[in-house]
This record gives C-alpha cells, sequence and structure tokens, in this order.
C-alpha cells in the first residue's frame, strides 16, 4: 500500500502512542481521522498534525458503544469517502490482582466492574471498530488493512486479569479477521509492545523505569515512533497479514 492520500483512522488517537503513530503515518502523506474521548486532547492532535501539512479530522467517540462506532465510520466515509487503514489502540487498564488474601482473609477481589470496563473498551471496542471499517472496506471497494494493538501482556501478566484476557482476545481476532477478510482483499494485523516510553510512563519514578529498563535485553524502553514505524510496515507491506509483531526489546513476561 502507497500510503500517500490514504485515509488512516487512529483510535485512541490523541495522544500516547496513537499520536505517534498519526505522526508517523501524516509523515507519509495519510489524511488522518483521529478518534478519542477527550475533545481538548483531539484538538491539540490536530494542531500538531497540522503542522505537518497532512489533512486531519478529530470524532469525539466511546469505542465501547455500538451506535457511537456506526455513526462514527458513517461520518468518516462523508468526510473522507473512504476507511483505507484502521487501527485499533483505544484502551485502558484496570489492575489489580484477580484476588488479594492476607493471612487467610480476603483483601480485595478485582470487581466485576474492574473486569467489564476494560474488556468493553479493550476487546469489544476493538471488535465493534473492525467490523465497521472492514464494512465500509467491501462497500467502497478499499483492499484496506486493520492493525490491532495488542500488548506483551496478551501472555498473561500478574494484576492484569482484564487486560491480559483482553489483550489476548485482540491477538485471536487478528488472526480470525485475515482469514475471513482476505477474500476482500482486506488485510489484518497487529503489534504487541512491550515497554514504551510514552509520556505517562516516563512520568514514573527514575528507579522504576531504571528497574524496567534493565528487564528488557537491549536496556531500555521503547520509542513510541519505533510502534510507528512498525505500524507503517504492516501498511505498506501488503504480504504482511495474520500475525503480530511483537515491539519488546526482546522482553519475556
Amino acid at each position: 500500500m502507497d500510503i500517500n492520500n490514504k485515509v488512516v483512522v487512529i483510535t485512541g488517537g490523541a495522544q500516547g502512542l496513537g499520536l505517534s503513530m498519526a505522526e508517523c503515518f501524516a509523515e507519509k502523506g495519510a489524511k488522518l481521522a483521529l478518534v478519542d474521548m477527550n475533545p481538548e486532547a483531539l484538538d491539540a492532535a490536530s494542531n500538531n498534525i497540522n503542522t505537518k501539512g497532512a489533512e486531519v479530522k478529530t470524532y469525539v467517540t466511546n469505542v465501547a458503544k455500538e451506535e457511537d462506532v456506526i455513526a462514527l465510520f458513517e461520518q468518516v466515509i462523508a468526510d473522507f469517502g473512504q476507511v483505507d487503514v484502521l487501527i485499533n489502540n483505544a484502551g485502558i487498564t484496570r489492575d489489580g490482582l484477580m484476588i488479594k488474601a492476607k493471612e487467610g482473609e480476603i483483601v480485595k477481589r478485582m470487581s466485576l466492574q474492574e473486569w467489564q470496563s476494560v474488556i468493553d473498551v479493550n476487546l469489544t471496542g476493538v471488535f465493534l471498530c473492525g467490523r465497521e471499517a472492514a464494512t465500509k472496506m467491501i462497500e467502497t471497494n478499499t483492499k484496506g488493512v486493520i492493525i490491532n494493538i495488542a500488548s506483551l501482556s496478551k501472555a498473561g501478566n500478574m494484576g492484569q486479569t482484564n487486560y491480559s484476557a483482553a489483550k489476548a482476545g485482540v491477538d485471536a481476532m487478528t488472526v480470525t479477521w485475515s482469514k475471513e477478510l482476505s477474500r476482500y482483499g482486506i488485510r489484518a494485523a497487529g503489534i504487541a509492545p512491550g515497554f514504551i516510553a510514552t509520556d505517562m510512563v516516563k512520568s514514573m519514578k527514575p528507579e522504576a523505569l531504571e528497574k524496567m529498563a534493565n528487564m528488557i535485553p537491549l536496556k531500555r524502553l521503547g520509542e513510541p515512533n519505533e510502534i510507528g514505524m512498525t505500524a507503517i510496515y504492516i501498511a505498506e507491506n501488503d504480504y504482511f497479514t495474520g500475525r503480530t509483531i511483537e515491539m519488546d526489546g526482546g522482553i519475556r513476561i
């Protein structure tokens, strides 16, 4: 795929990895549809992308709500005429042990709300956006690609029952979609980031960052633009589908 003038929809696109990927695609001449819950952050992201000379529109959307997602993609088609790339990046965390006990007494349990909120955004939201993007690609005869952002935690991570389950599901959906959608010329692939130096992560205590880096064979955190470069590779390489690239510096948890 030649990214120039292609329409790229990025959920969670107002900050962090989403914004970094948007910047990478903007530099390649893509048209950006940035999706987020935070209108102020979207405005700031839009201004940032505009300085790169790229066309950008913003959409305040809750990806966990079916009616919102349907309306989102209808509006993107009205604004741009097609969807070439969807990056399913929106996500939240509600970390905690499933059960925490002390001396045989239960201290805390992961609540259903803590479980459900993460599943709603990180798994159901990916499904809804993927379904609607694929629908529009088929209706407009667009040979597009869906890129799902998974996580190193898809293998299971202590304190992340909800998040790990959602990301493992995202990984499985990626393979499934690659098989189901290939007949329409649509690819599906994933990226599983490890520890990435987003602004939120860099705000952690220095000793925590050092400990984190020492766990990684390359002895450093990944840079956000390195995830963007990976998304570019997937979009541009028309033979890449059905696989998730683990961008983690070699760490295993």
